[in-house]
């Protein structure tokens, strides 16, 4: 018999709060049916979600529907991995059921934080992988290539020296064609980079410079350069534009797969003990 001034002893189940194996085993199915999504929308023409080292996505060709099958990956693959991390966790014998609901949530949200964290490191660059000896004859080549990749600013150092008489390209007198252009991709990526404008010193010289190398009047060198500088500032600004966007699609795809997976992980963990559906 229990005296008044005795104290009844609970004693917490043996078993860890957390399935660490379950949860292991829910990120990398998430990842795993990530990485099918993101072919999947390749093979579709998204070509902005391909997996591929120097194609894909970027701050100008993000769409609105690229967002969109962020968050359906997001929402697919989340739920996926939390499902399975509370289907495989261990049974808590002698938890209340609101504990156990929580533990299941927890268990999805840690399959999502778990699947985030590994997707950023492995799967940035899935295309290693996918290839494997495949590409090793082609790296000496790959790699030649991206050597000789062209800045942000080639494109429209180019449009500046573009002659009119393609057959003939004039060049200043005691300079080479490769030191000005050089010069020029210099000038433009540190006017630009700031976000601020080429300087009216700047200008003149750049104008002058064009006037040499394709024989144009300074007049429509001063034109041209001002219609370059124009689609510098335009771009930019459509540029900055769409990484706000991206951004937000993003964000919101990483919050809606942490719900989907807390989500489905309480489902899993009902039907793991056969709770699921009751009142």
């Amino acid at each position: 018999m229990l005296h008044q001034n005795d104290t009844q002893v609970i004693v917490e189940p043996s078993v860890s709060g957390v399935s660490w194996a379950a949860v292991a085993a829910g990120a990398v199915a998430a990842c795993a049916v990530t990485l099918l999504l993101i072919a999947f929308g390749t093979g579709l023409g998204l070509s902005v979600v391909s997996p591929w080292s120097g194609s894909g996505i970027s701050a100008t060709s993000f769409k609105i529907g690229t967002g969109l099958y962020f968050v359906v990956m997001a929402m697919m693959s989340s739920a996926i991995g939390g499902y399975l991390a509370g289907r495989l966790r261990n049974k808590w014998i002698g938890v209340h059921t609101d504990e156990v609901y929580f533990r299941d949530t927890a268990h999805g949200f840690l399959a999502w934080a778990f699947a985030s964290v590994l997707g950023a490191a492995v799967l940035a660059t899935p295309a290693t992988s996918m290839l494997g000896g495949v590409a090793t004859g082609a790296s000496q080549g790959a790699a030649n290539s991206a050597a000789q990749a062209s800045g942000p600013m080639d494109g429209y150092v180019d449009t500046l020296l573009r002659s009119n008489n393609p057959g003939q390209s004039p060049t200043p007198q005691n300079s080479s064609p490769n030191d000005s252009r050089a010069e020029l991709v210099r000038l433009f990526a540190t006017s630009f980079k700031s976000g601020s404008e080429m300087s009216a010193a700047d200008r003149s010289y750049v104008s002058k410079v064009v006037a040499a190398r394709t024989g144009l009047s300074e007049q429509d060198a001063d034109k041209r350069v001002a219609e370059v500088t124009a689609q510098v500032k335009s771009d930019l600004d459509k540029a900055r534009k769409a990484t706000a966007q991206l951004a937000f699609w993003l964000a919101a795809s990483l919050l809606i797969g942490a719900f989907s997976a807390a989500l489905a992980a309480t489902e899993g963990g009902g039907l793991r003990d056969g709770t699921w559906g009751r009142n």
